[in-house]
């Protein structure tokens, strides 16, 4: 049955990207929910043992999905929420494999400072194109989604395997999802135009996350 459900998760976010590239907005909004909810299943049913934040994490994800695909800021901000308390339950899932006494000062020091400088960076190009009420919550966010990148790390380091790695390069994917969804949401004049990227780089980040968790 696992393997229905990620059958499942291919063809509807396979779907999803073709209806991404075309702008095809109605085909894009039906097999959006699909995606997480597949991804879910395939989890449940396939985990050794069933890790509840991680389940939490995606049923927020998926929630996200759903709430951000009617239109206007109050959905994008609900939506943006949901994103925020999965992120919070993903760094509590990768907490359970994290020794943190052989995690150096030195690299959360570190990773601290270029996700923040990073963040910085990025609204410096989006504030001209921002409504003043979403830039201090979006920036929030950023760094929330670049916190639970800095426990994905912190989990690769205390052991080091495939796995971790994994898991580790789709939290960096669901970063630069992140990124490139306010790029394409706001900056208008840019040269991102579609949701693919947004989508390709969401869907196998979230695939990768849950791979290197099982």
């Amino acid at each position: 049955m696992n393997y229905v459900f990620i059958a499942v998760f291919l063809a509807t976010t396979a779907v999803h990207l073709y209806a991404s590239c075309k702008k095809n907005t109605k085909l894009r909004n039906i097999t959006k929910p699909f995606i997480l909810l597949s991804l879910l299943g395939f989890y449940v049913l396939t985990a050794r043992f069933v890790n509840i934040f991680i389940i939490l994490a995606l049923f927020f994800s998926w929630l996200g999905d759903v709430l951000l695909i009617p239109k206007g800021v109050k959905w994008f901000t609900a939506g943006g929420i949901a994103f925020m308390i999965s992120h919070a339950f993903f760094i509590a899932g990768y907490c359970r494999d994290i020794v943190f006494a052989s995690i150096p000062a030195v690299l959360i020091a570190l990773l601290s400072v270029f996700f923040a400088v990073t963040v910085a960076f990025i609204f410096s190009k989006l504030k001209p194109h921002l409504p003043k009420t979403l830039f201090y919550p979006m920036f929030l966010y950023l760094l929330i989604n670049g916190a639970m990148n800095c426990f994905a790390i912190f989990r690769l380091v205390s052991n080091p395997t495939p796995a971790t790695i994994i898991t580790a390069v789709g939290a960096a994917l669901f970063f630069v999802s992140d990124t490139t969804l306010f790029f394409v949401r706001f900056k208008k004049d840019g040269r991102l135009k579609t949701h693919f990227i947004v989508m390709l780089t969401y869907s196998v980040g979230e695939l990768l996350i849950v791979l290197g968790l099982l």
